[in-house]
């Protein structure tokens, strides 16, 4: 199935290599987010995104002060992460022993440009500025809704995704998508998003980073997704899940007070080959963030996870 892709991708990518220069990422810079047990935890920094608005270098030094040797960044815009340039903020991670082995930036379809067969050089320079920042996944969190509506549009925008996975490959890196809940529920031509999105992306060159809390509120079980695609989910999103204040459907919480199984999941994806666990949450039941945060490190601490 994905011969004749690869070429056509490869055939494309010619393009890409000869518009940029890209840079050597040692494999000892890439693997070294990996500890002495194969996998390694990190933080979705959108879990403070309100004190990372107003005071990114603070929160992150109060992050550190934690435990939290990893993040992941959900903030990147005109060439800066969290307002400041890949260089300075590499230098504040540096300074706190910190590293940011994925982030979340979303792939639009603006980003591709048909006519040039090539991406734009804001997403090229995207990829580039994680490269510099020794990432290993470039995340893209969303996906538009006339790509998810139409068959034909969500196909032919796979094969973006397999690009960009070959133009992170140069890098040293792979390409990957988090889903939401509608990946689960809704279907086009009688097959559910996730599927189609599985089928047609070549796992050479995309993880699904599959989030555990999403999925849930679609109906899904983690046991049946990552049997169904295994080796597919090198990059996890942990959230755990409680009931709203409505009582009316669910919201994120602290890991291991919701219902969720988690210790179990994250057994089922280490045993189907994941290296990298990123929690995140994004409701507090009245709580200050950053605590939540403490509380989320000395449970996965507990539960020897980090």
């Amino acid at each position: 199935m994905y011969t004749s892709r690869r070429q056509f991708i490869k055939t494309g990518m010619m393009a890409v290599a000869g518009t940029i220069v890209l840079p050597e990422i040692l494999s000892s810079t890439i693997h070294q987010t990996l500890d002495k047990r194969g996998f390694t935890t990190a933080l979705q920094l959108y879990s403070v995104r309100d004190a990372m608005h107003k005071e990114p270098i603070g929160t992150l030094k109060s992050l550190a002060g934690m435990g939290y040797k990893y993040v992941e960044h959900a903030n990147y815009s005109n060439r800066k992460f969290y307002g400041m340039t890949p260089s300075e903020f590499k230098k504040v991670l540096d300074d706190l022993g910190m590293q940011m082995p994925s982030g979340h930036t979303v792939l639009r379809s603006s980003h591709w440009d048909a006519t040039k067969n090539d991406f734009t050089d804001e997403w090229k320079f995207l990829v580039e500025d994680a490269a510099f920042m020794g990432q290993k996944y470039v995340i893209s969190p969303s996906l538009e809704a006339g790509i998810r509506q139409n068959y034909d549009e969500l196909l032919r925008f796979m094969e973006v995704f397999n690009q960009s996975g070959e133009l992170c490959r140069k890098f040293g890196m792979q390409f990957g998508y988090h889903n939401h809940d509608f990946e689960f529920r809704e279907q086009l031509n009688g097959i559910y998003l996730w599927d189609i999105m599985m089928q047609q992306t070549d796992p050479e060159w995309v993880v699904m980073q599959l989030d555990t809390g999403n999925m849930f509120v679609a109906g899904a079980k983690a046991k049946e997704v990552l049997a169904k695609y295994p080796g597919r989910y090198a990059n996890l999103h942990l959230k755990d899940m409680t009931a709203n204040a409505n009582g009316d459907g669910f919201e994120s919480t602290m890991m291991g007070k919701g219902v969720l199984p988690m210790k179990e999941i994250i057994e089922l994806a280490i045993n189907s080959g994941t290296t990298l666990f990123v929690i995140e949450q994004e409701a507090y039941q009245g709580k200050d963030p950053l605590l939540c945060m403490q509380e989320n490190y000395d449970m996965m601490l507990e539960w020897k996870y980090i």
